[in-house]
């Protein structure tokens, strides 16, 4: 049984429907230890052949058995293994990767082999020592001359140790000395026990081999032996062969993309451009919600709820709800606070009980067992006040009682008030007293006087003296005159005036539980009917960084219309690389490459441009972001760009799918290349 044979095999080229035979009725058998030349003239078959024979051309009649056994040449992943386990290929041209190190260049095809990467390294270096370019490895294809370029060939084709060697014309572009040699040295491949097929027109090197086999007009002539086969060693174990593996695709992705950096750099630079700007805006808006945040949650603790007696609209109709909303815009106003601002609808002002709904000691308590509820603390508030120091009368808006809503780090100077004491507003009342001396207000005594009613609905004046225990200043320029809700209390009390809480400071126990204990109060009911109204600056909070995020959105959209561009520019380039690389891809899939390697190649080399942006658009965010920051944070004291960790996936995730997507068509178009067509392009 022959280890190669050609059964009857037809070919013919088709222009239109028009037949131009190439092979007629070929019936060849070969056996290992031969050196075979196949001898004739351009035309005659030769390369059609030889094509059929490594498993590139499918298209043809007739059977190619190896050791008996039939090949489907319709089956692309069988000829795909055949190729790379049977077949080694020795190009005229050399068809080397320009690319790729002469040592890269023998490592293409070790990576198809079991061989683990210290071992397959050895060989390679083993390979080169052995056809003579032990010093050439780390040089380029560019930089050898022809005789080198072709011992690169051999050592290639040698490496993963097939059995077959085809040899196309090996010494056509060789001088007389390189071409002894190259026939020297496949000579010694076939004495190692392999078939070696040479093609070739050459009288001079079909007389190398032990075998001649004439072809002319697509029919054997002549079949004529020189000398007798070697000798094969049987016992002598293959090199086991496998599938390429999904990382070699990407380091000789990598490998191409370094050799030709310059072709990338423009690419590079504007894809990384446009995830720049989409960091950019999102870090903008991180910052811009956090310093929006920061400024509210100086001002007021997010992990209150205001709570106020619930009153229907309707009552605006009988003409009690007009100076209750009244009375509660001006204590928003007056306590600087944006909770008190957004509950004004609901929350009463002590100086007008007659339409004011208070709470009951049962009903603050029922609030403090509620669900996430750490305390429920009640309060009042005085419309108009004057706060007299010395001979001299200041106007305070409202005078309200501290709650856990209220931030200590709004007192600038002194303490939280305390029995008899009162924390007074640096901007409405300090500075007045003395632009540059008010922190000296503290622990003076001041007067502090407003008119309420009583409980028989007589105007009343309540007056007391306090001591100055601090000065409040808000992040925005506001803050509180306020006293504790025991001094409010005994300061009613003293004309009989109402000493009920007229609102309730709900404290929460964690800022996550907010929305869920407001929806808890709002739903409180007795006897059927609601009872209280709660607002939260949780609930704005969530409404501006709405907002911000749309903004922020956007912004980064329009901005991302620039990695359209970017997309068509790296569909571009592939296309490019694909129509430039096209022998190369010839190569690959001699060497046994499949379509799946092709593909991953060139999607590889697509996301390694789009990480590399997205890597150098991080770099330009962090960088710029902060010159910005150094620069706006003297008018904000915040750094308005914060990039966070989020973000930097965003954008490489973005940078990853552009590059994917852009990569499909070439790749595809890459893979579905004929083989042949492939090597046969400039």
């Amino acid at each position: 049984m022959s280890y190669l044979e050609l059964k009857d095999i037809h070919k013919a080229y088709y222009l239109g429907k028009e037949a131009f035979p190439v092979l007629n009725g070929i019936d060849l058998t070969f056996e290992r230890g031969e050196f075979v030349a196949i001898l004739g003239e351009s035309g005659g078959g030769k390369s059609t052949l030889m094509n059929i024979i490594g498993g590139l051309d499918r298209q043809f009649d007739g059977q190619v058995l190896l050791q008996g056994q039939a090949i489907d040449h319709h089956q692309e992943k069988q000829m795909d293994r055949y190729r790379r386990e049977t077949i080694g290929y020795i190009y005229q041209s050399y068809n080397l990767i320009s690319h790729l190190s002469v040592l890269d260049n023998v490592l293409i095809s070790l990576d198809m082999t079991k061989l683990s990467r210290s071992q397959r390294e050895q060989r390679a270096h083993e390979l080169l020592a052995q056809v003579g370019l032990s010093d050439q490895v780390k040089k380029y294809p560019n930089q050898l001359s022809g005789g080198q370029k072709q011992r690169v060939a051999i050592a290639r084709a040698l490496a993963s140790d097939p059995k077959i060697i085809i040899a196309d014309e090996p010494t056509g572009a060789l001088d007389s000395q390189n071409t002894a040699e190259v026939l020297q040295l496949l000579d010694q491949i076939a004495a190692e026990g392999r078939l070696v097929i040479c093609v070739t027109h050459s009288q001079a090197v079909a007389d190398a081999g032990t075998r001649i086999v004439r072809l002319a007009d697509g029919k054997i002539t002549a079949d004529e032996r020189l000398k007798t086969a070697y000798p094969v060693d049987e016992q002598a174990q293959q090199i086991a062969a496998r599938k390429l593996p999904w990382y070699v695709p990407l380091t000789t992705a990598f490998k191409h993309l370094k050799y030709t950096w310059s072709w990338n750099l423009l690419i590079v630079i504007g894809t990384a451009i446009g995830l720049f700007a989409v960091m950019l805006f999102n870090g903008l808006g991180n910052g811009l919600k956090g310093y929006i945040n920061q400024q509210i949650n100086d001002m007021v603790n997010p992990q209150v709820v205001t709570v106020a007696r619930y009153t229907k609209t309707s009552q605006s109709k009988r003409g009690g709800s007009q100076s209750n909303q009244q009375a509660q815009a001006q204590q928003a106003q007056g306590s600087g606070s944006p909770s008190a601002a957004g509950s004004a609808t609901a929350t009463a002002s002590a100086s007008d009980t007659s339409s004011v709904k208070t709470f009951s000691t049962a009903q603050i308590k029922r609030l403090s067992q509620l669900k996430h509820v750490s305390s429920a603390q009640g309060g009042l508030t005085a419309s108009n006040a004057t706060i007299k120091i010395g001979k001299k009368d200041y106007t305070a808006s409202s005078l309200t009682t501290w709650s856990a809503n209220d931030r200590k780090s709004t007192i600038k100077v002194g303490h939280q008030a305390g029995k008899n004491e009162i924390v007074l507003d640096k901007s409405t009342i300090a500075k007045k007293w003395s632009s540059k001396n008010w922190r000296k207000l503290v622990g003076k005594k001041v007067t502090v006087s407003y008119q309420t009613t009583n409980k028989s609905g007589k105007t009343v004046t309540i007056k007391r003296k306090l001591t100055v225990a601090g000065i409040t200043n808000g992040s925005t320029g506001s803050g509180a005159n306020a006293v504790t809700y025991a001094t409010m209390q005994s300061m009613q009390a003293s004309k009989k005036a109402n000493t009920k809480a007229t609102s309730v400071t709900v404290k929460v126990d964690s800022r996550q539980h907010n929305k869920s204990v407001t929806k808890q109060i709002n739903k409180l009911k007795t006897s059927g009917k609601r009872q209280f109204m709660a607002t939260s600056i949780a609930s704005m909070l969530t409404t501006v960084n709405t907002y911000v995020n749309l903004a922020t959105t956007v912004l980064a959209a329009i901005a991302g219309i620039s990695l359209l561009v970017s997309a068509l520019m790296i569909i571009v380039t592939m296309f490019m690389s694909v129509s430039a690389r096209k022998k190369e891809i010839g190569i690959l899939r001699a060497l046994g490459e499949s379509r799946r390697d092709i593909r991953r190649l060139f999607t590889s080399e697509s996301l390694i441009i789009g990480v590399v942006s997205a890597a150098l658009a991080t770099g330009l965010a962090y960088g710029i972001g902060a010159v910005l920051n150094k620069a706006l944070y003297s008018i904000a004291s915040y750094n308005l760009i914060q990039i966070q960790v989020d973000n930097i996936v965003f954008t490489f995730v973005i940078a990853l799918a552009i590059a994917l997507l852009a990569a499909i068509l070439p790749a595809w178009r890459a893979a579905r290349l004929n083989p042949i067509d492939a090597l046969a392009a400039d």
